[in-house]
């Protein structure tokens, strides 16, 4: 599934934002201005997905929910409180999106008949100059 398909589905009303003061460096703004946003999303409460999409999402976003199988997601790394809301929601998106997409499964192949002479011409002429090395380094 795909971020537009996503956005279409109206999760927006959805997020439980909070706010709080950034750490690291910023001087004086880092001090009195709460640019930091944190997006709470609960999957349990949430209509939008299936419970098809939400197992998935269960499974594969494990290490991002908590016990009250909330989605938490936070960015600070903005200097503005509106720029970081957006990047915690494109973060959300970006996430839930690779979540739900399937992925195809991988097909075994075998090597071309070109590439298993085009190797075993490249082992040949490697052996052919070791062997060379070996045989103009024996003083006569």
């Amino acid at each position: 599934m795909n971020r537009e398909e996503l956005k279409n589905r109206n999760l927006d009303g959805e997020f439980i934002f909070s706010t709080s003061r950034s750490s690291g460096p910023g001087g004086q703004n880092v001090n009195k201005v709460s640019t930091k946003v944190e997006l709470r999303f609960n999957l349990l409460l949430t209509s939008a997905f299936s419970e098809k999409e939400k197992e998935l999402i269960f499974i594969r976003l494990k290490n991002k929910i908590n016990k009250e199988s909330e989605i938490i997601l936070v960015s600070q790394a903005e200097r503005t409180q509106l720029m970081n809301k957006g990047a915690v929601t494109d973060k959300f998106y970006d996430l839930v999106s690779k979540a739900l997409t399937i992925q195809k499964r991988r097909r075994s192949t075998r090597p071309t008949l070109s590439s298993k002479i085009k190797r075993l011409e490249g082992k040949r002429s490697r052996g052919k100059i070791k062997k060379l090395r070996k045989d103009s380094g024996e003083p006569e």
